[in-house]
């Protein structure tokens, strides 16, 4: 392995990315620090009911923080891919209703308003997150394949949006340029075919082998060789057939997936000759796996 081969290259950026960096709500991370002080004062004059409060307060504006943070992020995710399933729960409304309550009980037991008062706080905080931050979008109904419901495609295309995620994790474990170019290919490839079954449910009929073996197929060889690539020592040299068998199958992939997606462009029937599971076995015996 060359020097030039030890640097990781950097991570790809996503659409996920992007969001998880945002800034946008990040506002209500600082709202409690104005709690600090009064938690402090508290400590000092031994009252025990204003640090309960306050101190109280100040984790339930964290927990709503983290929860719009959430909302947000399942907002775009739901926006960049109609199918992706919903959340358990509306996450900016309960992000909201916690803020809310929280002002009120500061209100009410910190500030010694009376209750009409309080409650008028804590429905000017929820109106002000309603309109600085919006509730959660509903879930639209979308388009199920020949025998598949559209909740059963949805929970399939997330899966696999998880599966290329794996693989770029593991990628990034492995400290060879070339494998990382190839890898970062054979996700982006994998990202354009979930794509096309999205806008066009109807081809995840066909689709299946390429979800069910190759992308399963593709995560645990890759995620194999990373797991045997950071168990060598420090600057030992990896066997070159070791290395080599693993550029042949990812090589393989590659080629499989732009065949898959080729035929999805050409609305044609999936007939691909290579088998991962085949290329697992080969691997299993030449030590990758």
């Amino acid at each position: 392995m060359t020097q030039s081969q030890n640097f990781r290259k950097p991570k790809r950026f996503t659409s996920d990315s992007l969001q998880k960096y945002s800034p946008r709500g990040l506002l209500l991370y600082f709202l409690p620090i104005a709690l600090l002080p009064a938690v402090v004062i508290a400590l000092a004059k031994g009252n025990l009911t204003a640090i309960l409060v306050n101190a109280t307060a100040y984790t339930l504006y964290l927990f709503s923080a983290w929860c719009l943070r959430k909302g947000f992020q399942a907002e775009a995710r739901l926006r960049q891919r109609p199918m992706t399933p919903p959340t358990k729960y509306p996450l900016k409304l309960l992000a909201a209703i916690i803020t809310a309550l929280t002002t009120g009980m500061i209100a009410w037991l910190g500030a010694r308003q009376t209750l009409p008062v309080a409650a008028a706080y804590a429905g000017g905080a929820f109106l002000g997150m309603f309109l600085s931050y919006g509730f959660d979008p509903k879930a639209k109904s979308t388009q199920g394949a020949q025998g598949y419901s559209g909740e059963e495609l949805g929970k399939a295309l997330a899966e696999s949006h998880a599966m290329i995620r794996r693989i770029e994790q593991a990628g990034s474990k492995i400290r060879n340029h070339e494998f990382n170019n190839r890898i970062e290919r054979i996700c982006e490839i994998a990202d354009n075919i979930i794509a096309q079954i999205e806008a066009d449910p109807r081809d995840f009929r066909r689709a299946r082998k390429f979800l069910n073996v190759y992308l399963d197929g593709t995560m645990q060889v890759t995620e194999g060789y990373a797991k045997t690539h950071s168990q060598l020592q420090l600057g030992q040299l990896e066997p070159a057939q070791l290395e080599q068998s693993f550029r042949n199958v990812l090589e393989t992939i590659e080629t499989s997936f732009l065949e898959q997606q080729q035929k999805l462009l050409e609305d044609d029937i999936f007939d691909l000759d290579v088998k991962i599971e085949v290329l697992t076995a080969q691997l299993k015996r030449e030590g990758i796996l």
